[in-house]
């Protein structure tokens, strides 16, 4: 599959997921960013914009492979803590480093696309 033929103007293409208990995905990050937006913000945002906020294992490859296109700040994912519902998951594109914050808090958002393999 040539997914950067896929491409629309501004996307970075991520590399793929490999699927758990669903089909591997190639991650496409789309142009964009929201600064200073709340997590229900933050979800709104993405949806606007044709896609959705990165889980925590999206977060970590877009880290990996596409760091540079990342301000140095905090990032939302679409993940709520497991057993603390009130608290989200992010990424830190300065340090790596994956952490929770409570739904208010104001950060940064990217909105990526998937496309299904095969």
């Amino acid at each position: 599959m040539q997914i950067r033929g896929l491409l629309q103007e501004g996307e970075h293409y991520a590399g793929i997921i490999l699927g758990k208990e669903e089909p591997d995905y190639h991650l496409v990050l789309l142009p964009g960013e929201a600064h200073d937006v709340s997590w229900p913000a933050a979800c709104e945002w993405a949806a606007a914009h044709a896609g959705g906020l990165p889980t925590r294992r999206e977060l970590a490859l877009l880290f990996a492979n596409q760091r540079e296109v990342f301000a140095r700040e905090w990032y939302w994912s679409s993940e709520p803590h497991e057993t603390r519902s009130q608290l989200v998951w992010g990424q830190n594109f300065a340090s790596g480093i994956q952490t929770i914050y409570g739904r208010p808090y104001r950060g940064h958002a990217r909105a990526v696309r998937r496309i299904v393999s095969g």
